[in-house]
């Protein structure tokens, strides 16, 4: 791994949660527009995002959403990235300008064309099921791989030197309710990230 690793936390639904990750000089903040204890308004998600430097990415994760809903997710929200099922983009009209972090998820069948950038999650998001390292390792050899499902400080470590991804992103794995950020396991989970790439490299 020879570029920097890229860092999300996802499902935010308090402003605390999001300070403690910018202190944390995390790459990305994920808010929740599907269905989800975390699920958040567009306004909301705006809102929780005052003050977050433009150095951060924002992150709309969706699900299968409704154009409609997308349109209004992009004109209140406005994020620089949009994550959703790799199926849901084909029926979506998305403007040129949005990055795509296209969700596969194991154990489904994987596509043969991969996209660039991929998020690799389990079955179901945001329930701290680790998915399945062995199949996330092949990707990540083929694509920008983005692993998610599962991680936590104590395991992040190891699935960066199993899979060697591109990104890793966290949700339940840091968190002490659902959407209620634990700032030390927050820093915890980037500050473990972090050496275990500076192991890699060296």
């Amino acid at each position: 791994m020879s570029s920097r690793l890229w860092i999300k936390i996802c499902g935010f639904t308090t402003p605390e949660g999001v300070a403690a990750a910018v202190r944390a000089q995390v790459d990305a903040v994920g808010f929740v527009f599907a269905p989800s204890k975390r699920q958040v308004t567009a306004q909301q998600a705006a809102h929780l995002c005052d003050g977050v430097p433009g150095s951060i990415a924002r992150v709309a994760v969706m699900q299968h959403p409704t154009q409609a809903h997308l349109d209004e997710v992009l004109r209140v929200f406005r994020p620089d990235i949009l994550q959703t099922d790799i199926e849901d983009l084909a029926a979506l009209r998305l403007p040129a300008t949005l990055r795509m972090h296209p969700v596969i998820r194991a154990p489904n069948q994987l596509p043969t064309q991969l996209p660039s950038r991929l998020l690799f999650e389990g079955p179901v998001s945001g329930i701290g099921t680790t998915t399945d390292w062995s199949v996330a390792a092949q990707l990540a050899r083929r694509a920008e791989l983005i692993l998610a499902g599962g991680l936590n400080p104590e395991n992040v470590s190891e699935a960066i030197r199993l899979v060697n991804p591109f990104g890793v992103d966290v949700s339940s794995g840091v968190e002490s309710a659902p959407g209620i950020k634990d700032p030390a396991l927050v820093l915890r989970f980037v500050s473990a990230a972090r050496e275990s790439q500076d192991v890699l490299i060296v």
